[in-house]
């Protein structure tokens, strides 16, 4: 760590944990700040938009790497050598938000303008991610970015997209349960194993946009007891008929003695 003063190293330890950034990009906000901690969180939130400049041959550099030798498009093997090479596994979830970042438009695969366009977008304090380190020092920021309620909802609506097949209005079934999976580990939700169950039991169908992005809703606004459920909501069907299967089988009241005997 840099030699500082015990009140400034303070400063710099509660902003990495607040924040998530790296030493380095730490360091550069509260210095920019002149050591004054909200002044660097105002730098830091508010530098993402800065387009700094670089070298564009680092970029290419950086693009050729992993992008198809027959095609101008990073496939499949390339993101999986970027997740080598980042240190991450390809199902993590923080790669959903490196591809939101990025807007990609399928997954599995990135353009060279989404790739581009992606690390501009990390870009901060006039450091451009062109080079691995800088991109893994932005993985840390990029899973924080889960906790903001505001972004978990638009990767959580960008999922739906990127996640269906070219062509298709609807997510397949079996691919939006992993989603669903996946984005509500991280942002939890008591019911998605009964949803899950529900829907390949009950519907075994493909998932629209309109149940995707509302089942979000259900899950904030909703209680996992369903107290405060209102069955004239204006509600997907499938979501009415999720709750009327919770209560036929006794899911809640089930969950609920689960709850009040683990607090016994």
């Amino acid at each position: 760590m840099h030699k500082l003063g015990r009140g400034n190293r303070d400063k710099l330890q509660q902003f990495m944990a607040i924040t998530g950034a790296s030493e380095k990009i730490a360091v550069q906000a509260l210095k920019a700040s002149d050591w004054n901690i909200e002044g660097a969180f105002d730098v830091f939130y508010s530098q993402p938009q800065v387009k700094p400049f670089s070298d564009s041959r680092h970029l290419e550099e950086l693009y050729n790497r992993y992008k198809d030798p027959n095609v101008d498009m990073i496939h499949a093997d390339g993101i999986t050598l970027l997740c080598s090479d980042l240190q991450v596994d390809p199902q993590d979830i923080v790669m959903l938000v490196v591809s939101w970042h990025m807007k990609a438009g399928t997954m599995c695969e990135f353009s060279k303008q989404e790739f581009f366009g992606g690390l501009q977008s990390l870009g901060y304090v006039f450091i451009m991610i062109d080079s691995l380190e800088k991109f893994r020092d932005r993985m840390s920021y990029m899973r924080s970015e889960l906790k903001d309620d505001q972004k978990f909802r638009e990767i959580y609506n960008f999922a739906f997209g990127w996640a269906k097949e070219k062509g298709q209005k609807s997510l397949a079934l079996d691919t939006a349960i992993g989603m669903w999976q996946l984005l509500f580990a991280e942002n939890q939700w008591p019911l998605v194993d009964h949803w899950c169950q529900f829907l390949q039991a009950r519907h075994n169908k493909a998932i629209s946009r309109d149940t995707w992005s509302q089942l979000l809703e259900f899950a904030r606004n909703v209680n996992p007891n369903l107290s405060n459920y209102d069955a004239e909501g204006a509600w997907p069907y499938l979501i009415d008929e999720f709750v009327e299967y919770l209560n036929e089988n006794g899911i809640i009241q089930s969950d609920q003695q689960k709850d009040w005997s683990l607090r016994q």
